[in-house]
């Protein structure tokens, strides 16, 4: 159950950092600004990281643990 909440954490904050990037969370939207974003970075612990790789890094983690993939299973 702690696993599913971490994760749950993760899926969040990606779904947060999307909107927080592209002010919506429609498909279609997301598809056709995608291409403007692409140097767009994001202050993480003092570190300047690609802002589309660390949403969807967040996103992958979410659901790799709702999916109960190696590593996030008990």
């Amino acid at each position: 159950m702690v696993v599913n909440r971490i994760t749950d954490l993760f899926f969040t904050i990606g779904i947060v950092t999307i909107f927080y990037l592209f002010q919506t969370v429609e498909f279609s939207t997301l598809l056709g600004l995608v291409n403007f974003l692409q140097s767009a970075t994001i202050l993480f612990f003092n570190y300047d990281l690609p802002a589309l790789s660390v949403a969807t890094l967040l996103l992958f983690l979410g659901a790799m643990g709702k999916s109960a993939q190696i590593g996030f299973h008990t």
